[in-house]
């Protein structure tokens, strides 16, 4: 079905459930939870969606798993047109139950763009209910993506986390944010590692890109991001980038 609202995406009928939506650039879908898990996928744009664990880049052609009950919310970078698949507990145990971005294979691409018009409720047996049950086996055979960004539970260093995330210096040191949380750097690094699973250094790389694709949509020069990020170099920059994101910022943007 196209065009239905998220919250309104619990109400339709049938263990597996798909809609379709178009997101202008800047849109917000506030936070919300599915009573289904969903696989939401970006046909085009950009998106990120956040939730009280950490934050996620959804490129073009990429999805992202949120499992049943998450809150999460979402942000269009840059216009973007998704498809949805919802799918109710009890229908695969080998589907995640972790908050990931998953890659899309040709084959899951192409079901995924022919959902948006097959008919609800789905009848046992019928051609829709074969594409949807393809569909959960293509995704418990997604690879998982190193697209996030992921907050720790303790909530003074998650709360710290989100504020450079809002406003991120490449002038902070490690030695800041020691000193913010009244922590040794032993201790501040073997918590920090153990809670997020990444490096600070590592994760404020993650965080340097959350902080461009904004910028980027803005239409504001890639030298200019570099350097304020504190990259030494437009190229170095460019290369964190296609890293994380699989394209240069000049593509991105031509993409766009």
């Amino acid at each position: 079905m196209r065009n239905v609202h998220a919250t309104r995406a619990d109400a339709l009928p049938g263990a597996i459930v798909a809609t379709a939506n178009e997101l202008s650039t800047n849109h917000r879908v506030p936070p919300h939870r599915h009573r289904r898990s969903q696989l939401l996928y970006a046909a085009t744009g950009i998106m990120v969606v956040g939730t009280e664990a950490g934050r996620w880049i959804v490129p073009p052609e990429r999805g992202v798993w949120i499992p049943a009950g998450m809150q999460h919310e979402v942000n269009a970078l840059a216009h973007v047109s998704t498809r949805n698949i919802y799918i109710e507990a009890g229908v695969d145990d080998a589907l995640p139950t972790d908050c990931r971005v998953i890659g899309i294979s040709s084959l899951m691409r192409q079901l995924l763009l022919e959902t948006a018009d097959l008919p609800l409720p789905v009848e046992k047996g019928s051609r829709a209910d074969l594409i949807f049950l393809l569909l959960v086996q293509e995704v418990t055979r997604a690879p998982v993506l190193p697209l996030d960004i992921p907050f720790p539970a303790d909530a003074r260093l998650a709360a710290r986390c989100r504020a450079y995330l809002e406003h991120p210096s490449p002038h902070e040191t490690i030695d800041d944010w020691c000193r913010d949380l009244a922590l040794s750097r032993r201790t501040f690094t073997r918590k920090f590692r153990a809670e997020t699973g990444l490096s600070f250094a590592m994760w404020r790389r993650q965080a340097s890109i959350f902080a461009a694709l904004p910028r980027l949509a803005a239409g504001d020069p890639i030298t200019t991001i570099a350097f304020d990020l504190g990259y030494e170099s437009a190229s170095a920059f460019a290369t964190m980038f296609k890293r994380v994101i699989g394209v240069s910022p000049s593509r991105y943007l031509a993409n766009q």
